[in-house]
């Protein structure tokens, strides 16, 4: 009793050398012949009978080898893209939520009437009428209010009104007060 050798078990060197003549990374050359095998037994009802078994395992091998290289090269575009789109650099979310709180404090440190005012205009949306006949003032009086209020917050906003430091607890600050 012969046994006839496996003729696609006499491929594998070859095909292991190819693919490493392609890929020129060991792991890279066995993942191609596996997945040249594969895809050759997937498709064994296209195998010629007869026809060269080694030529036809190459072209398998090579068109995954291309495969792989195509999908990398596509990758390799689609994150230079995104990253040619993403910032490079993103500003720390507590940066945002320190500075939403100072410029709420200095709009809670407004004077009544121009904290009502401003109010009742920039954040509820009515307009300087509906405002004043609201808070039962002129509307110059509201118009007024609503001016000084935004000049405030925007003098906090450029840095010429100091928010006040804080203080250590059970400590000095660092003015040494």
């Amino acid at each position: 009793m012969s046994k006839t050798p496996d003729p696609i078990l006499q491929q594998l060197p070859a095909l292991r050398r190819y693919a490493l003549a392609l890929s020129r990374d060991e792991a890279e050359a066995d993942d191609l012949v596996q997945e040249a095998l594969l895809r050759g037994h997937q498709h064994r009802r296209g195998f010629r009978v007869g026809g060269n078994l080694r030529a036809w395992l190459f072209g398998i091998l090579r068109n995954a080898f291309l495969d792989r290289l195509r999908s990398r090269r596509a990758q390799s575009r689609r994150e230079a893209e995104y990253a040619g789109l993403a910032g490079h650099s993103i500003d720390a979310p507590q940066d945002a939520v320190v500075r939403l709180g100072q410029l709420r404090l200095a709009f809670m440190d407004l004077p009544d009437e121009q904290r009502e005012a401003l109010s009742l205009v920039a954040i509820e949306g009515l307009s300087y009428a509906e405002a004043a006949k609201l808070a039962d003032v002129p509307i110059g009086t509201l118009m007024s209010r609503v001016a000084r209020a935004r000049a405030k917050l925007r003098d906090f906003e450029e840095g010429r009104v100091q928010t006040p430091a804080l203080r250590l607890v059970g400590g000095r600050d660092a003015a040494g007060k």
